[in-house]
């Protein structure tokens, strides 16, 4: 009864279009009210302070600021400049440059529509310039911006972390190899696609080795933001939340001393955009709290876990259910919901089946990923097409075959766990 209350009523008010975070709260207080008798409605208010008073999720606020800042302070730029002396002769050669930027600047954000904002803002217009496809260009930007909850550092991982009670640093570390190889297939098929299309190279002129001598040089203290930021967190020199206050120091410094690029005023805006994707992660983690403890006290994971161990015997089967489900979750809620609102549920059942929760992880981060460009929600493709002006069918088209690729790579995360697990035994 209890659960048919809770998750009902979940799901009528994500029918009358209330926010996720204010859902999950109304939910939690209508259960508690009606049918629980084990908590008092009073530890809502509670949860909603203590559910967000965690160390590692300090982390959240001070990533977002730092992508900001390095978006603004011109460290983005430089980067682009960086791959485009090595990248933009070649076939589709700023497509390349726009996949490999949105891997390195991924680096530094830990965000997705950031790395789409960044990176795109400069990219798409001159793609579009260059003749390519509106809705290519889209979708390819959008799928890019999407390594950002992939190659750490990441904000869907600290989340992921805090939830399953799991090391951060750790699915920092296995991260990194699905996210490059995302990022590869995403170049080849960019490769083939401007192949195929006959679009111009963004450079003409003959490689110099002293040109790229100089575009390096003037991009070094660009490049050295990923060296600092994760070879501090692998170095074990400092936590990934001193990492992210460390990205903000570094970021402010090369921006404002540095390039001199970074103004007052993109402080104050950098500051109020940084706010307000904070508040929206703190109260979603807020409310969920009342969420969780309804669901623990009534023992529904491990109802959940026992039905699906006895209907599900294959660890095989159990895997490929769940990317489905995640695939659909991404299409409707954003990330950051759908780990708080299904790990609690499945990870029961992930301990049942023997499946390394890192493991799990990963292959979770990456097949939400894709919901960063499908309807709904896809803020990533909105954010592209709105740099693109282009129209959500055109955009929907070219981005199937791209989604189809990143789909392939979820499914090789999850039957083959040493993509994900290999970088963080290596290194522990």
């Amino acid at each position: 009864m209890t659960a048919a209350v809770l998750f009902g009523c979940f799901a009528l008010f994500i029918i009358l279009d209330i926010p996720i975070a204010i859902s999950i709260g109304l939910s939690s207080v209508v259960t508690i009210v009606t049918c629980s008798d084990l908590l008092d409605v009073s530890y809502v208010a509670q949860g909603l302070v203590n559910g967000a008073n965690s160390f590692s999720l300090l982390a959240i606020p001070l990533f977002c600021f730092a992508g900001d800042i390095m978006g603004k302070g011109g460290i983005s730029k430089r980067l682009i400049a960086c791959f485009s002396t090595l990248f933009g002769r070649k076939t589709g050669g700023i497509a390349i440059v726009t996949v490999v930027a949105c891997m390195f600047f991924a680096a530094i954000s830990g965000s997705g529509p950031a790395t789409v904002v960044a990176i795109g803002g400069i990219t798409i217009p001159a793609m579009v310039q260059q003749g390519y496809d509106r809705g290519f260009v889209s979708g390819l930007t959008g799928l890019a911006g999407a390594i950002g909850v992939i190659i750490p550092p990441s904000i869907p991982m600290v989340v992921y972390g805090v939830t399953a009670n799991v090391s951060v640093g750790k699915l920092f570390m296995g991260g990194v190899v699905p996210g490059i190889l995302i990022g590869v297939v995403l170049a080849s098929y960019s490769y083939f696609f401007a192949k195929k299309k006959s679009y111009h190279n963004t450079e003409t002129e003959a490689f110099s080795w002293k040109k790229a001598g100089r575009v390096f040089w003037e991009a070094k203290w660009s490049l050295l933001v990923p060296v600092i930021v994760l070879g501090g967190i692998y170095g074990g020199i400092f936590t990934p939340t001193e990492a992210a206050a460390v990205a903000v120091g570094y970021g402010l410094l090369i921006g404002i001393f540095v390039y001199k690029e970074f103004k007052l005023t993109d402080l104050f805006e950098s500051l109020r955009s940084s706010v307000s994707s904070t508040a929206i992660v703190m109260f979603l983690i807020g409310a969920s709290s009342t969420f969780s403890r309804i669901l623990t006290l009534e023992g529904i994971p491990q109802k959940i876990a026992a039905f699906i161990t006895a209907d599900i015997s294959n660890k095989t089967v159990f895997l490929l259910l769940v990317v489905v489900l995640l695939m659909i979750a991404g299409c409707l809620i954003d990330c950051s919901s759908a780990i708080i609102i299904l790990i609690p549920l499945l990870l029961p059942a992930v301990t049942a089946f023997g499946i390394d929760p890192i493991h799990f992880g990963i292959l979770t981060i990456v097949t939400l990923g894709i919901g960063f460009v499908t309807p709904p929600v896809g803020p990533n493709l909105f954010l592209a097409m709105g740099i693109a002006d282009c129209s959500l069918k055109d955009a929907a088209k070219q981005t199937m075959p791209m989604i189809g690729l990143t789909f392939v790579i979820a499914l090789l995360v999850a039957f083959i766990p040493q993509i994900s697990i290999w970088l963080p035994n290596l290194l522990q």
